[in-house]
């Protein structure tokens, strides 16, 4: 396999958790593409979030430890992304016996990894990068996990962020970066929260206000949201040059509702790396999707790919709507099943659940 930089999940998004099959299935798929990093951090699991101070159920927990053990056995790193809420705000001694507690279960989990994810939180906090650098450096001394990452408020130079959650502080990544150990990794998206490009000299200029090589949050093929919801994202990677994986320490995709089709996409981004200029994104949609579903399923796929991607839920004619529910309905397939699921409306995220995880 030709040079790039570890391949990662992060199950990162908002809307319906998978099951613990699904999760399976995506490592089992993955792992041989060179995917080597694997982060729970689901939106929906409230214990990661808002109730994070409060420990998983017990019948969570076993779960939780019975995926570290396959994601070691599949030779893939296992990690947890928490959302400790808010915690900048207030970090009194009530927080840090809360979360000593929570790092404390991790550990007994059997996590190789730990990110401390400080995104779409509202700050009240003037000095935030040396709160939230004091905040990690306290975690890195109580955790057992072996690598530590840490995604910023602003975690992308998309105003939206600025919109939404008020203005970033002057100079944050810089201050965040200084402030930080060099062995922390952070996160980062781009120049957009979902980035339609992903360029070297981009990469390089957030390497050199960070102090070291971010690790790609990549939102693509995520489809979360109530108008990212209404699509499929199933094409292949583009805009992601070969030439990044010199300025990265790893790249990360944050996956589709959707678990086993996510990993026809998942494939060709390895693929890019490997081919380097060579890489033809249809090309490698055609032979991903063919190792992931079976050349009869690939085939379909290929021919609903504009409808499916493009046109999405709301834009879809009652009579294709009920044509394509029965023509993947007969295909035997889970992945099959998931486009029935989604034509049914299953993987609808509102701007409700967006506001409440």
């Amino acid at each position: 396999m030709s040079n790039h930089p570890p391949l990662g999940i992060i199950e990162g998004f908002y809307g319906p958790l998978w099951s613990w099959h699904e999760r399976r299935q995506v490592v089992q798929l993955l792992a041989p593409h060179g995917y080597r990093n694997y982060w729970y951090a689901p939106k929906a699991d409230a214990f990661l979030r808002r109730r994070w101070s409060e420990p998983h159920p017990d019948s969570v927990a076993r779960e939780l430890t019975g995926f570290a053990r396959f994601c070691h056995e599949q030779g893939v790193r296992f990690g947890i992304g928490l959302s400790p809420f808010e915690i900048f705000n207030n970090f009194d001694a009530a927080a840090k016996t809360a979360l000593k507690n929570k790092l404390a279960a991790f550990d007994d989990l059997g996590i190789t990894d730990l990110a401390i994810l400080f995104d779409d939180m509202k700050s009240a906090t003037p000095d935030l990068a040396a709160r939230q650098a004091e905040i990690i450096h306290w975690v890195a001394e109580q955790s057992g996990a072996g690598q530590l990452a840490v995604c910023p408020s602003y975690y992308s130079d998309d105003p939206v962020l600025d919109r939404v959650f008020g203005q970033r502080p002057e100079h944050y990544l810089e201050s965040l970066g200084r402030a930080l150990a060099p062995s922390v990794q952070v996160f980062w998206t781009g120049e957009e929260v979902c980035s339609r490009e992903i360029s070297p000299g981009h990469l390089q200029r957030i390497a050199q206000a960070l102090g070291r090589k971010p690790v790609l949050w990549d939102n693509y093929p995520v489809n979360d949201g109530d108008r990212m919801s209404r699509h499929l994202h199933l094409r292949g990677f583009t805009g992601r040059p070969a030439a990044n994986s010199q300025h990265l320490s790893g790249h990360a995709i944050n996956p589709a509702l959707q678990p086993l089709l996510t990993t026809i996409p998942a494939i060709t981004l390895a693929q890019s790396y490997q081919q380097g200029t060579n890489y033809q994104y249809m090309k490698a949609f055609r032979q991903a999707a063919e190792e992931v579903l079976g050349a009869d399923l690939a085939c379909q796929l290929s021919a609903d790919l504009l409808v499916l991607q493009d046109t999405g839920l709301q834009r879809i004619s009652e009579d294709r709507h009920r044509a394509l529910a029965e023509c993947y309905g007969r295909f035997d397939h889970p992945a099959a099943g998931e486009i029935v699921k989604w034509l049914a409306g299953f993987y609808q995220v509102s701007d409700e659940m967006v506001q409440t995880q």
